[in-house]
């Protein structure tokens, strides 16, 4: 079968994205608007760019109802500060409620019931219960697509301090991904736990 993406509509054309990027991991982030809000959002269009300087990013949708940015972008382009946390799966369901849509003075940690906890150089909290979080400062943001339903914008934000929990630290700046019990996004509403791996040897 082929299709062109340009002769359906956004969200069908979406789907297929969502059902063929599989699993995606979950950007859980943090931000504060300029006065004081907190806000919490998970994004599954989310991954790593470099390491020199260490740089991730990710991609916040306009709104699907009316093609609004969301809270989280123009919280960032605002403060030019952000926290990407790592989600486990002891904190999924809280996670999920921050999904939700609430007005732009509603904070999501007070909605969901997880803690804010101080970070270290850039103003938004970290998400307590997190056992990694990535503070980053803004680089840039690429806009892809106008200001519609289905347009994204690219978060690019440079880390300038990583918090890891003493019980998942290996030596040599491992993670123990058992311990992380990290969730990732399927299709849908479905998600994916990380229990079984194997291993291959580059050549």
């Amino acid at each position: 079968m082929q299709i062109d993406p340009q002769s359906l509509p956004w969200r069908d054309a979406y789907k297929y994205l969502n059902g063929a990027i599989l699993p995606r991991p979950i950007a859980f982030v943090s931000s504060v608007d300029e006065g004081g809000t907190l806000n919490l959002a998970p994004f599954s269009f989310f991954t790593a760019v470099a390491a020199k300087p260490l740089t991730i990013c990710i991609s916040v949708m306009r709104r699907g109802t009316d093609g609004a940015k969301k809270d989280t972008l123009r919280n960032i382009e605002a403060t030019k500060e952000f926290v990407v946390n790592i989600v486990s799966e002891s904190f999924a369901g809280p996670m999920n409620v921050t999904a939700t849509e609430f007005p732009p003075d509603v904070s999501e940690f007070d909605m969901s019931g997880l803690t804010p906890a101080p970070s270290t150089v850039v103003k938004p909290p970290r998400v307590a219960e997190s056992k990694i979080n990535f503070e980053c400062k803004l680089h840039q943001i690429v806009e892809v697509g106008g200001d519609e339903a289905g347009a994204s914008a690219l978060i690019i934000g440079e880390v300038v301090q990583i918090h890891v929990d003493d019980d998942i630290h290996l030596p040599g700046g491992k993670i123990d991904v058992q311990g992380l019990q990290p969730i990732g996004r399927l299709a849908a509403n479905d998600y994916v736990r990380v229990t079984d791996t194997f291993e291959m040897v580059r050549k």
